[in-house]
């Protein structure tokens, strides 16, 4: 039996088994999930994580303050010690709705948050990891987040300019002042990942990664497996895609991020239709609904992937949540992989300029 089989097979023995509580939210009584737990390198997190750049208006819409602190608590509520935010989420809306949800649970959580744009300087959409441009990033993270110390923080994209040397040791100093507890990288290259964990040895990186975009897979698992780092797959919904949520008839308001990728125009969702099919297949044979069984193909294709949906909706989360201890087997995703052999998407994940700022 192969290493890969192996943690599929013996996926039980990876986890804590989490213990029934329930609490009331807002008059509506919740029960907790029963928690497995992931290592990131030696972070350990709930397997399924929160990302929280949608409660900022990402796929449009507005939303309110207390409403969306209620479902981040209600997700730790529910079994989730591991939450995602940004600096440039907003800019600063979504650290610091973090940051007040978590206060009062802050030392049974796991935050993670990211510099690398030029917010502080007026220029959210340029790259920046100059120096002082990291430390007043996260001089700023940590007064919004309400905390003294940040579990995880990446470098949001690498930045040409700074050789990525000179960010590691910017980042190790930080680690050392007890500011920084651990460290990553998103949308690195193998050869990035190399070159900042030679410095300052990575927890993670983090990447889109789903069942419409599985590009990781031979761009950079071999050295995350090789160097014992974990990845933290975002949009692993395929941006609703996955959930069921979109047909071939949706279209999208201009101030919907999905409104400018490639993948989602309305030739393309024709196309991509196929995926939808695919996944509520599968997920009608593992008796999940279609955004469990994305999430547990996602787990169960190494121990050290840990998924980050993101949602706005406490039924979505609940939802997606209870993908949290089911998975494959071997012959499972043998069988998926034959399945998935047969279909094609159309359609690039990212517009132009977003793609310019992904390292290659």
């Amino acid at each position: 039996m192969n290493r890969r089989d192996f943690l599929i097979t013996s996926g039980a023995a990876l986890l804590w088994a989490g213990i029934g509580l329930r609490r009331t939210i807002a008059g509506e009584n919740i029960k907790k999930q029963t928690t497995a737990y992931r290592k990131l390198r030696n972070l350990n997190v709930s397997a399924i994580g929160l990302g929280c750049l949608p409660m900022v208006g990402y796929y449009g819409g507005t939303y309110d303050k207390q409403k969306m602190i209620a479902l981040i608590r209600r997700a730790f509520d529910q079994g989730v010690t591991f939450f995602d935010t940004a600096e440039v989420y907003g800019p600063y809306t979504s650290e610091e709705w973090v940051g007040e949800a978590l206060k009062p649970m802050r030392h049974q959580v796991k935050i993670a948050t990211k510099f690398g744009f030029g917010v502080e300087e007026g220029a959210p959409t340029a790259l920046n990891s100059e120096q002082q441009h990291i430390r007043r990033a996260v001089e700023g993270s940590l007064k919004r987040l309400q905390t003294d110390h940040i579990d995880l923080l990446y470098q949001h994209r690498v930045d040409p300019k700074v050789p990525m040397e000179d960010v590691a040791g910017t980042v190790s100093d930080l680690i050392k002042e007890g500011k920084v507890l651990h460290w990553g990288l998103s949308e690195a290259s193998a050869k990035s990942i190399r070159r900042a964990h030679s410095v300052c040895p990575l927890t993670a990186v983090q990447s889109e990664y789903s069942l419409i975009w599985r590009e990781p897979e031979t761009k950079i698992f071999p050295t995350l497996e090789e160097l014992d780092i974990g990845l933290v797959p975002y949009c692993p919904l395929g941006r609703a895609l996955l959930t069921g949520a979109i047909n071939e008839n949706s279209r999208f308001a201009k101030n919907d991020r999905r409104a400018t990728l490639p993948m989602f125009t309305p030739k393309a969702l024709v196309q991509n239709m196929q995926i939808v099919r695919l996944t509520e297949k599968w997920a009608k044979r593992k008796n999940i609904t279609p955004a469990q069984f994305a999430l547990v193909w996602l787990l169960s294709q190494n121990s050290w992937i840990v998924p980050i949906p993101g949602t706005t909706n406490p039924a979505h989360l609940t939802d997606f949540l209870g993908a949290m201890n089911i998975r494959l087997s071997s012959d499972e995703l043998r069988d998926f992989e034959t399945d998935y052999a047969q279909i094609r998407l159309v359609g690039h994940r990212a517009d132009p300029f977003t793609e310019s700022q992904i390292d290659k």
